[in-house]
């Protein structure tokens, strides 16, 4: 049998670990005594776990005033409405291309005689290279001077290797969520209010063929088939 590949472990993880051990043995060679190294080791960890407690819980709360978990649960028509309010929030005039067929794009927007191609994609995992490539090829279609694809999550090593060549511009989850943290909150309507006042496209049951709605449970919100009970399809909003 080959020898099992050791998995990575977290860098920051082993960091603080090899800084505790520094701190003991370092006190130890200095005071020969392995009681007051071991109480100072402790003081030290304590801080460490202190400060990543506060961290997590900063992070928590950013995570929270971006309404990044609503959007998380909006279908494609949701996302570029929302994305539409954001633009139109720094300044963009918005135009929204889905009814006129996108070529594309999503939206375009323009401001101070730019014109940019925007594909917007809600997805709950890493955006493909065919992303990339539509936005693209739309550059040409609606004469702008360059494209966007815009996404709640991160894009595949093609796709990010596809843009750079492309000068397409990526914005992922992270850049997204400074990008709505920047934003004057009370510029536009919240994620969770487009995420509920603006209707989903509609999606067929891939069982009955009936329509999906969104229904809640305990557990959160989900889609349910209309077809309920005879057919108890459901669907995460966040797939």
């Amino acid at each position: 049998m080959g020898k099992r590949r050791r998995k990575n472990g977290d860098p920051i993880a082993e960091l603080l670990g090899a800084v505790v051990l520094f701190v003991f043995w370092g006190v130890f060679w200095y005071t020969q005594s392995f009681k007051m190294a071991g109480i100072t080791a402790g003081i030290v960890l304590g801080i460490i776990i202190s400060f990543s407690i506060y961290r997590r819980g900063k992070r928590v709360e950013k995570l929270k005033r971006s309404g990044i978990s609503d959007i998380d649960q909006m279908d494609g028509r949701q996302f570029e409405h929302y994305l539409g309010l954001l633009f139109k929030s720094q300044g963009y005039k918005v135009d929204v291309t889905r009814s006129t067929g996108d070529f594309g794009a999503d939206l375009v927007i323009q401001k101070e005689g730019k014109r940019i191609v925007v594909q917007a994609k809600r997805h709950s995992k890493n955006v493909g290279i065919s992303a990339v490539q539509e936005a693209q090829a739309a550059i040409a279609h609606y004469k702008a001077h360059e494209a966007w694809v815009v996404s709640n999550r991160g894009y595949t090593e093609p796709a990010v290797k596809l843009a750079a060549a492309n000068s397409v511009r990526l914005v992922d989850r992270v850049a997204l969520i400074e990008m709505i943290l920047q934003m004057n909150p009370d510029a536009i309507p919240s994620a969770e209010q487009v995420r509920r006042e603006v209707p989903r496209a509609k999606e067929k049951c891939k069982v009955c063929g009936k329509e999906m709605v969104v229904r809640r449970s305990s557990k959160g919100e989900f889609l349910g088939c209309t077809g309920y009970p005879e057919c108890r399809n459901t669907k995460s909003l966040t797939s």
